[in-house]
């Protein structure tokens, strides 16, 4: 059967009239008044927004012509038809020019291929926002502030991310607070430590060469283990958390325990009871670029050899996870791959797609293997618009990896509009008459779609986020591709098979007995019907026309449909407000990555506890000074009295100052007193050195303390208080700033509603000029709008529903939305306003009759492009999938069912 994306209206004519009656018919029709729209005959231009907005009808005999619009397209519809005629006929006359040139195009342009990324992809540049505050913070501390992973270090004080592999340990009884499984826990230290990498030229890496460390012992991976480890008579059931103090020392286990059942108060701490899981993080020098090398290498030894180790250990009491620096950044790269096979299966399903769409058992208008060449042709603009982007140095992030999936499923709509109008044509008249007729009967549709789409795409190249700027310059680049093919070399393969057209015909056109049977199966025409009126009509349009038309348009059905849209619009508002924001670090990697369950554990026993964050004094100020310093103490103080801060580990360098300067009976509001005893209290308090910035001038010109945050284990809560800490810090009559490493990550969380909503609003003010200009019909405009919000409101809400959060990826698929929501409804709501029906009921049945089926055809095509994904085993590949299902599902839900009934209210 052939497609449906039509110009509707238009009759599919065995013959066509001659050239002199043409001619009559010309010279009869009477001249257009000034000022108003000549009519054009039906086989030059479809009166149907698949083909063009529908054109000035005539009226039939004996019946006053209705008095002429204002408003009118023809200043673009009009020359854009006509100009498409005069190329279509120029692609008939020299089909293998148009075919050669794409083809020697694309050959050239593939060669940009060549330039497929072979680095890493760097995860922070493209899924963090441009020039966000913490990336601002961080320089700030790289500049005033030092550390030494050498001979002290602490992880608190990092500017960015270092060097480490941490190890979850979950015992398999109710609490590991026990000596044997520390045992146990000791002997998996030990086999950790003990790894080793031996290099090409037989130098050995070993782990205490590459270990962070504090003075000359490695940083240890859990203080609590290291301590039970010099001394197994430490008494494990009574501890205290989060600090427990030892007669030697205060160890610090907030963040190294979790799972945990805490009992009565003793001073700041409770009594630790039991303990589920505990965390062991190896700590490895980052500083030095050799030594960052080699940390590395051992790591990759480690990640390696991680289970071949634990399964030698033979553990019995405990289950391990494991992750690294190194792990987000490889199993990224790895889901990459798990897609490929999935791009194959898309391509054979869109070319079943459209062979089903184009077969006929008429084997002169069987357009299957001009159908399998469309779907080529899509795949010739794959390859031309990534080799001219890669050719320009744009760099190729993996979400990209997504486009061919959408083009695919969006590109083969060009070609169903194509090959329905040239079915229309004559086998009478010649090839470049028949594709002149064609190209003028298309102009508009496929090239308000393919404006429309290329605009939604462009407008994200505003966005914040790089890996979303890449992947709508590719996808939008692409489809102009999609729309240069479709006009020259699949025209003229149209061309081509016109020839095969007429050969056919002739030889069926013999008086051979022969072969008559198999001449008249040849004949037997399927797929379409021809109606009372004597169209030749697909019988989609028909069931539209008969059935579906006709139901949609009672009353009780309209009912139903207003009560179906009340429930949508009240789920879809009420989801929007439980969407999560920001991208979940862990959905980077494939479902079976070994950090899946690293993370799971993390959430489940390691979430009370977050990040500790630099309070940053920013500029020199007079700490000597008691005002001062109470207007320093009432800063700490109102960031203590935040929710997500735990008040009894604040840390700061001036506090413990006080009490030194106190306990020595020096005056601290003298200057000189007040600088000339740092450099004592720095050698009692050693750690604090990497604190206080002390010009040659002999001011501090910058300084900082810390903070605990907790309870920020959901992405709400991670925006909530970072707004929180910097609004203190800004409020605050010293000048401060707050900063952690995670803050990097944390800043897409207040980013992304901002970038979201700008970049939907930009993109639809796109829509609403392009639906101004090209159908300049104030009621079409408005229901175009409503229809955009309507379907983006919906995706949004029950992205929640389907566990999609607000991220840079969804983010991609609502502006997409736009472009498909104005696709669907403007076709709709402009057919029905053109509509030369009576009542409104007739003109909602006629838009659906010219319109339904395309739209249809339109997203299930789309759906199947992107269909395969939902096997993936990754995140951001199943939600592309999700969006631009949801995208399709509400678009052509709004095109067929909410706008032909709520336009029938008007």
């Amino acid at each position: 059967m052939i497609s449906s994306k039509v110009a509707p209206g238009e009759e599919e004519q065995g013959e066509s009239p001659s050239k002199v009656e043409l001619g009559e018919a010309e010279e009869q029709r009477d001249a257009p008044l000034e000022g108003q729209l000549e009519a054009v005959p039906l086989d030059e231009a479809g009166p149907s927004w698949t083909t063009g907005p529908p054109l000035e009808r005539l009226p039939p005999l004996g019946q006053e012509a209705p008095p002429p619009r204002r408003c009118h397209t023809n200043c673009l519809e009009a020359p854009l038809s006509r100009g498409f005629q005069r190329f279509g006929a120029t692609v008939g006359a020299n089909p293998w020019l148009f075919l050669l040139g794409p083809a020697l195009l694309t050959a050239s342009l593939g060669t940009g291929l060549i330039f497929l990324p072979k680095e890493k992809e760097n995860l922070e540049e493209q899924y963090t926002p441009i020039g966000s505050p913490a990336k601002a913070e961080r320089r700030f501390v790289q500049g005033h502030f030092s550390t030494n992973d050498t001979y002290r270090f602490s992880a608190s004080r990092t500017s960015s991310e270092t060097n480490f592999a941490s190890i979850l340990v979950v015992s398999l009884a109710n609490s590991l607070l026990e000596p044997e499984i520390f045992k146990e826990v000791s002997k998996l230290d030990q086999a950790v430590q003990a790894l080793k990498v031996v290099q090409e030229n037989g130098t050995q890496i070993l782990y205490q060469e590459v270990c962070a460390k504090y003075k000359t012992l490695c940083v240890p991976p859990n203080p609590l283990l290291f301590s039970w480890q010099h001394n197994s008579s430490l008494n494990l059931s009574d501890l205290t958390f989060p600090i427990h103090n030892t007669p030697t020392q205060l160890i610090y286990l907030a963040g190294f325990f979790g799972g945990n059942v805490l009992g009565q108060m003793t001073g700041k701490s409770q009594r630790l009871v039991e303990s589920r899981a505990m965390r062991l993080l190896y700590y490895l020098k980052t500083e030095d670029p050799e030594d960052s090398e080699r940390s590395q290498a051992w790591l990759t030894h480690f990640l390696d050899h991680f289970n071949d180790m634990k399964s030698s250990l033979t553990l019995e009491e405990i289950e391990v996870v494991y992750f690294t620096s190194l792990s987000r950044q490889l199993e990224f790269e790895a889901t990459s791959k798990t897609v490929i096979p999935l791009f194959h299966l898309a391509y054979i399903l869109i070319i079943l797609f459209a062979v089903v769409s184009c077969s006929r058992l008429d084997c002169i208008r069987n357009k299957m293997c001009v159908a399998v060449f469309g779907v080529f042709s899509v795949a010739m603009s794959v390859v031309s618009g990534f080799g001219l982007m890669l050719h320009l140095g744009v760099p190729f992030v993996i979400i990209v990896a997504n486009s061919p999936f959408l083009i695919l499923g969006v590109g083969v709509d060009d070609m169903f509009i194509m090959i329905s109008a040239w079915q229309k044509t004559s086998l009478s008249e010649s090839i470049r008459e028949r594709l002149s007729n064609s190209y003028s009967k298309v102009a508009v549709s496929i090239t308000i779609t393919t404006i429309t789409n290329v605009l939604a795409f462009y407008t994200g190249i505003t966005s914040s986020f790089r890996s979303v700027q890449y992947f709508c310059i590719y996808t939008g680049t692409t489809l102009l591709f999609c729309y240069f093919y479709s006009i020259t070399c699949f025209g003229a393969v149209m061309a081509l098979d016109g020839k095969r057209e007429v050969a056919w015909s002739r030889w069926l056109e013999k008086p051979d007995q022969k072969y008559s049977s198999l001449k008249k199966s040849c004949c037997v025409p399927f797929g379409s019907l021809i109606d009372k009126h004597g169209e030749d009509n697909h019988p989609m349009n028909l069931f539209f026309r008969d059935y579906f038309g006709p139901f949609l348009t009672t009353s009780k059905a309209k009912f139903i449909v207003v009560l179906l849209y009340i429930f949508y619009i009240i789920s879809s508002i009420y989801g929007c407000f439980q969407v999560q924001e920001g991208l979940d670090l862990r959905n980077l990697a494939s479902d079976d990555s070994y950090i899946t369950p690293y993370f799971n554990v993390e959430e489940d026993y390691f979430s009370d506890y977050g990040p500790r964050v630099m309070v940053i004094v920013t500029e020199s100020v007079n700490y000597w000074d008691n005002d001062v310093r109470q207007k320093l103490d009432k800063c700490m103080a109102q960031f203590e009295e935040n929710e997500y801060v735990d008040k009894n580990l604040t840390e700061f360098w001036l506090e413990a100052y006080m009490q030194y300067m106190n306990s020595s009976g020096n005056n601290p509001n003298d200057k000189n007193t007040f600088m000339n005893n740092i450099a004592g209290f720095l050698q009692f308090f050693p750690i604090f050195t990497y604190d206080i910035n002390i010009s040659s001038s002999n001011e501090i010109t910058s300084s900082r303390g810390f903070i605990q945050i907790v309870d920020v284990s959901s992405s709400s809560n991670k925006k909530r208080m970072l707004l929180k800490l910097r609004s203190i810090a800004e409020n605050c009559e010293v000048p401060l700033m707050v900063y952690n490493q995670a803050f990097i990550y944390f800043d897409q969380y207040a980013a992304i509603i901002e970038n979201t909503v700008r970049n939907v609003m930009i993109a639809s003010t796109a829509m609403f000029i392009v639906s101004l200009l090209l159908i300049p019909h104030p009621v079409c405009s408005l229901w175009v709008t409503f229809a955009i919000a309507s379907v983006i409101v919906g995706v949004t809400g029950f992205m929640a529903f389907w566990n999609v959060n607000l991220d840079s990826i969804s983010m991609i698929n609502l502006v997409i939305c736009i472009g498909f929501s104005f696709d669907f409804s403007a076709h709709i709501s402009y057919a029905f306003v053109s509509s030369t029906e009576p009542s409104v009921n007739k003109k909602s049945i006629e838009a659906l009759y010219l319109l339904g089926y395309p739209v249809l055809q339109s997203a299930i095509s789309t759906i199947i492009g992107v269909c395969v994904l939902s096997a993936a085993k990754a995140y951001i590949f199943r939600t592309f999938f999700k969006i631009m299902f949801l995208v399709m599902f509400f678009g052509a839900a709004h095109g067929l069912i909410f706008i032909p009934v709520f336009l029938t209210f008007f």
